[in-house]
């Protein structure tokens, strides 16, 4: 039998379950956060309006309450962000997911871009932010590490491809839209320091995908399949 590249559990620790989609009712969100339990997952990430209904649910269960802020758009003011930060504290939030302002980010308002990430920082009262670059939309690639530079300047903890909203221009090997490529993931993974991590959505559905972006140094990613990707691992190696 071939030995696996890493354990189930090592697997299942980075998988941020996402409950994202705008039709997922209150019932599916409690099913979600029960699977998430059962495969041990590091998060569910949820709409913030049932950060409370998570929080109580996972309490004790080592799966983070993963909220995400002003998605999926990320052009909210900071005040609104800071306000959303700190409500989804208070309701249980363990870490959060923000995204970054792209409007500010192309008009080259570069500090406008790390103080906006700084704030909703400072109100997660160190809780892990990870912030969403929504790759897709990038002109150049220059861009995308500036992105990630800021992001570790303003403390954030995470860099992150997509949201899984916007629209994209890149297509996996099956044909199907995805939010990043394997040489972006690279990209970010050079342009921040050890200090800061890489956090791969909008692409990681298959056993394949996932060994693919853990290898380039990416140490969680957004899934929606969480129960057919561990499935594939228990098949290979189980």
């Amino acid at each position: 039998m071939t030995l696996p590249p890493l354990t189930r559990l090592e697997l299942s620790k980075m998988i941020d379950h996402s409950l994202l989609k705008p039709g997922i009712t209150q019932a599916e969100t409690i099913l979600g956060c029960e699977l998430a339990i059962h495969e041990q997952v590091a998060a569910v990430t949820i709409k913030p309006c049932y950060t409370k209904l998570a929080a109580k649910i996972l309490s004790g269960s080592g799966v983070k309450v993963n909220p995400v802020i002003c998605f999926p758009m990320g052009y909210d003011t900071t005040d609104t962000k800071v306000f959303a930060t700190r409500q989804a504290i208070d309701e249980g939030a363990e870490e959060i997911d923000m995204v970054l302002n792209l409007g500010a980010l192309f008009s080259g308002d570069y500090l406008f871009v790390q103080e906006d990430i700084a704030a909703v920082v400072e109100a997660s009262q160190g809780r892990t932010v990870k912030v969403i670059l929504e790759t897709g939309y990038y002109p150049d690639m220059g861009l995308i590490v500036k992105a990630c530079q800021i992001i570790e300047a303003a403390g954030g903890h995470f860099v992150k491809t997509s949201t899984g909203f916007a629209s994209s221009p890149y297509v996996n090997e099956y044909g199907e839209t995805v939010g990043y490529t394997l040489d972006i993931l690279k990209l970010m993974r050079q342009s921040v320091s050890e200090a800061v991590q890489v956090k791969a959505a909008q692409g990681v559905r298959r056993l394949k995908d996932a060994l693919e972006v853990i290898e380039i140094g990416v140490t969680r990613f957004g899934v929606s399949g969480t129960e057919k990707l561990l499935k594939e691992y228990d098949e290979a190696y189980g």
